[in-house]
């Protein structure tokens, strides 16, 4: 908020010295619009913003020199910058941007609209500053934050899922969607990160030269995805459990969402992972063996320990040893060391020219 406040402050100050607008609305707006997503993706909103407005002031420019500025060519001027924004990037920041930069055109004449263009460059430009040299994000900070989130939801869905199988079957019928919906949202969201963390480490100065711990990090997150599906799949098995079964599953699933809450606190952490990995292999100790028994029983058997496999893999174990100690009914799995978050600029001198 400091930052968005500062960068608008900037905006209008050099909007009326440098093209002595006397009141330059459009360049702070610009500015507050382009930084007004979550960190990350600052940059690429800036440049839709600036994209916008560029293709709707064009497009009203033709409509006013070729319809004038009644109604009929305010509709054809946005109806044209949609398209336009449609082609671009079909973002609706962009499409939004080109319509009101095509109003604004039709309705206020050739120099409303080069003003406009102006006062979005300017803007656009300022929040590029703000977001790529002087505030540019830590690409890291932003995965691990999304990944402590997703940790987090995880382990809230199997709480739930835990607290479900205890009640009756109407109450549980109830709260079934109530479970799962929330873990599509955060896996989408861990998407978004990653695009924004990959844009942020090949756009961004001070992060160009070092992609190496980005893309270790983004591969890491991959497997998140699996441990939410095995999560989902886990949680509608056991919906369809029986009676007799529910108990013995429920602390399970309790326990995997311990393990993952723990995971949540800290994942990038060494001795947080090495927590994680020992709960995780508990818990796949703790289901009894059955053989020959009722089919469903055995197949989230298999969830539990598909789920405890994929929170060994997330920790940095590999997967083929996860697999073996699951087997083997181990206490503990070696787990790999995560990239570190902060870089020293001596660090950097240093590997440059091995790179």
């Amino acid at each position: 908020m400091l930052q968005q406040a500062a960068a608008a402050v900037l905006s209008w100050w050099l909007a009326r010295s440098v093209f002595d607008h006397h009141v330059p609305l459009f360049a702070p707006i610009a500015t507050l619009v382009a930084l007004n997503t979550p960190v990350g993706g600052r940059g690429t909103n800036a440049v839709r913003v600036l994209s916008g407005v560029v293709a709707g002031v064009v497009v009203g420019q033709l409509a006013f020199r070729f319809l004038g500025h009644d109604a009929l060519s305010v509709g054809v001027a946005v109806l044209c910058a949609l398209l336009v924004a449609l082609l671009i990037d079909g973002e609706r920041i962009t499409m939004a941007q080109a319509a009101v930069g095509a109003v604004i055109s039709v309705a206020s004449g050739q120099q409303a609209g080069v003003d406009r263009v102006l006062d979005a460059l300017l803007g656009a430009g300022v929040a590029l500053v703000f977001s790529q040299m002087l505030f540019p994000p830590h690409p890291l900070a932003l995965l691990r934050r999304a990944e402590s989130a997703t940790l987090e939801g995880l382990g809230r869905a199997l709480a739930l899922t835990a607290r479900a199988l205890g009640e009756s079957e109407e109450d549980r019928e109830a709260r079934q969607w109530e479970e799962v919906r929330p873990l599509y949202t955060l896996l989408n969201d861990l998407a978004g990160t990653r695009d924004d963390a990959i844009a942020v480490a090949r756009r961004t100065l001070l992060w160009r030269g070092r992609r190496e711990p980005v893309v270790q990090e983004i591969a890491t997150t991959k497997y998140l995805d699996l441990l939410g599906n095995s999560c989902l799949t886990l949680i509608r098995e056991t919906w369809a459990l029986d009676a007799g079964h529910r108990e013995t599953f429920a602390r399970a699933v309790r326990g995997l969402s311990g393990v993952l809450t723990v995971l949540a606190t800290a994942p990038a952490h060494h001795a947080v992972r090495l927590r994680a990995v020992r709960g995780a292999l508990g818990v796949a100790r703790s289901i009894p063996e059955a053989e020959g028994g009722p089919a469903l029983p055995v197949a989230v058997r298999e969830s539990v320990r598909m789920v405890a496999a994929d929170i060994l893999v997330f920790a940095g174990a590999d997967a083929e040893e996860a697999g073996r100690a699951l087997r083997a009914g181990a206490t503990d799995v070696p787990v790999s060391v995560r990239p570190r978050l902060r870089w020293s600029l001596r660090a950097r001198r240093r590997r440059r020219p091995e790179v």
